[in-house]
C-alpha cells in the first residue's frame, strides 16, 4: 500500500511543499519524514481516505515545526555568540501545481544534463539514489555525490524556485 502511494504521491507532495516553502532541501526532508510517519502509522491505524492530503499536511506541519525551531534558535543564538540565521522567504507561485516549477528548477541550464535528469527522477519520480545510480550505470556513492553537488550548485547559484524566471534561459535541448 505505502509503495503505491509513494509512487503516485511523492512528486505531488514534494512539489507542493517546495512551492510553499521555497526551500527544496527542507521540502525533501519534510516529505521524507511524512512518508516515514505513514509507514509507521498506517499499518496499525489504517490508511486515510485521502493519502496525498494526509501526507501533504503531515509534511507541511513537519516543515513548519522545523522553521519554528530554527526561528527560536535564531532568537537565542545571540546569547550563545552564534551569528544570526537568515529567515526563509516564502515564494509565491503563479502555477497551481508546483511540480512543473520543480521540473524547471531541476532543468536549469547551469546544471549538467545528467544532473538535471537525476534530480528530476529523485524529486518527482521518487526514485531512490540506488535506483538512479543503476539507471546511470554508476555506483550509488557516485550518484549520491552527483546529486549533492547539483543541489549545492542550485543553492550557491541562487537558482530561484520560480518558473517564469527559469524559462528565460534556453537549455541545449530548447527551452526548459
Amino acid at each position: 500500500m505505502i509503495d503505491e502511494v509513494f509512487r503516485s504521491e511523492w512528486g505531488r507532495v514534494f512539489a507542493s511543499l517546495a512551492g510553499f516553502l521555497g526551500d527544496v532541501d527542507l521540502a525533501e526532508e519534510a516529505t521524507q519524514e511524512a512518508f516515514v510517519i505513514a509507514a509507521e502509522k498506517w499499518p496499525t491505524d489504517g490508511a486515510p481516505d485521502n493519502p496525498g492530503a494526509w501526507l501533504t499536511a503531515t509534511a507541511r506541519r513537519r516543515a513548519i515545526d522545523r522553521l519554528r525551531r530554527d526561528r527560536a534558535f535564531a532568537a537565542k543564538a545571540p546569547l550563545l555568540g552564534v551569528p544570526e540565521v537568515e529567515e526563509v522567504a516564502m515564494a509565491e507561485t503563479a502555477i497551481p501545481d508546483e511540480r512543473l516549477e520543480l521540473i524547471f528548477l531541476r532543468c536549469h541550464p547551469a546544471l549538467a544534463v545528467d544532473a538535471q535528469v537525476a534530480l528530476t527522477l529523485r524529486a518527482l519520480g521518487g526514485l531512490s539514489t540506488d535506483a538512479i545510480a543503476q539507471a546511470f550505470l554508476v555506483s550509488p556513492g557516485t550518484m549520491k555525490r552527483r546529486l549533492t553537488r547539483a543541489k549545492t550548485k542550485i543553492k550557491v547559484a541562487g537558482i530561484p524556485f520560480r518558473c517564469h524566471r527559469i524559462m528565460r534561459y534556453p537549455s541545449a535541448s530548447g527551452w526548459c
